[in-house]
């Protein structure tokens, strides 16, 4: 008898473990088809997104999960085109600002992945065949470009002049542009009052001069102000981010991850809280703790409330009192016939 009961108890066990896996599996592969992505997650580490420094949903803050959409660099909407107006994009904003916000790897590294908004897209315009094409050598006055398509078709030009979407930098030597609102929207750099990454180096975002060398995208958080990941080179005074490779470079599509899309909040922070090392959940700010405790506490409460109310709900619907009607008249006819 207690083996027996013992037996039971394991294969109650396994099919609870099997449930449970089987649900997890569904909604990753659910995810998975929704995003194009895979992980279609990411958990978001450092504050360089944050619009709130007391934490708020719609925006990016530590701790929350965000899904990953696989989108092509090309289709990217940039901050550029969001503000300009007349653009098929124009007003178009997400995570509580102008534009899309992109996870990507830095120089294609692997590793962490940023998660910044999408400023301003360099495309490439005047080509020429490169001089050696194995040693990516160009002639004088070009650049490398090894994603950009050259005459011939194949992967990898030398560009002369750039295309900016979203502006009227058109086959251009190199990028200025000044977000000032006049053109496109005003990109103020006191927007917060904390940042990471560099102070205040313009009233708002300016690019100067910048040869990108690559077609790509600049990219900056909206917690940095205006220090743009690709440094000074892009925007003076910006103290970038580097990988063993050097600076950051313009994202280029080979790099980019995808595009961020739903936010759910505050539920990485447990996986950041488990994993251990830097940064942990230092950038976690409070509020996303407490609406974290908050949703576990009504998950756990959930189950109680609606029990009790699942059995009224039953007991006062017309199935039920059919059910028992039915069983009323079978007990008086078995009565009946065992009186017989």
């Amino acid at each position: 008898m207690s083996n027996s009961a013992s037996d039971s108890a394991g294969w109650i066990l396994l099919r609870e473990v099997i449930l449970a896996l089987g649900m997890i599996s569904l909604l990753i592969t659910g995810l998975w088809i929704h995003t194009d992505s895979m992980p279609p997650l990411v958990v978001v580490e450092s504050d360089s997104m944050i619009h709130d420094a007391a934490g708020e949903v719609g925006s990016i803050d530590a701790g929350d999960l965000i899904l990953v959409h696989s989108v092509a660099a090309d289709k990217v909407i940039t901050f550029a085109e969001a503000t300009e107006t007349g653009n098929p994009h124009y007003e178009y904003s997400s995570h509580g600002m102008y534009g899309d916000v992109i996870i990507y790897k830095k120089n294609g590294v692997e590793g962490t992945p940023i998660i910044h908004r999408a400023i301003l897209k360099a495309v490439a315009n005047a080509t020429v065949t490169p001089t050696d094409r194995e040693t990516q050598s160009c002639p004088a006055g070009a650049s490398w470009d090894g994603v950009s398509a050259d005459s011939d078709g194949r992967a990898g030009t030398c560009v002369l002049t750039w295309d900016v979407a979203g502006t009227s930098l058109v086959n251009v030597d190199n990028i200025t542009w000044h977000f000032d609102g006049s053109n496109t929207g005003l990109y103020p750099c006191d927007r917060n009052s904390g940042f990471n990454h560099a102070g205040i180096i313009e009233d708002y975002l300016v690019i100067n001069q910048w040869d990108p060398g690559h077609a790509g995208i600049i990219t900056l958080g909206d917690n940095n102000r205006c220090s743009v990941d690709q440094g000074a080179n892009a925007a003076p005074g910006s103290s970038g981010l580097f990988t063993t490779q050097g600076q950051v470079g313009a994202v280029q599509d080979d790099w980019l991850v995808g595009v961020a899309g739903q936010e759910i909040p505050w539920l990485g922070s447990v996986k950041l809280a488990l994993a251990g090392g830097e940064p942990g959940t230092y950038y976690v700010p409070t509020s996303s703790w407490v609406g974290l405790f908050v949703s576990i506490g009504i998950l756990l409460a959930l189950p109680f409330v609606l029990e009790p109310l699942a059995r009224v709900v039953l007991a006062t619907s017309p199935e039920i009192d059919e059910a028992k009607r039915e069983e009323a008249i079978s007990t008086v006819a078995k009565t009946l016939l065992e009186e017989e």
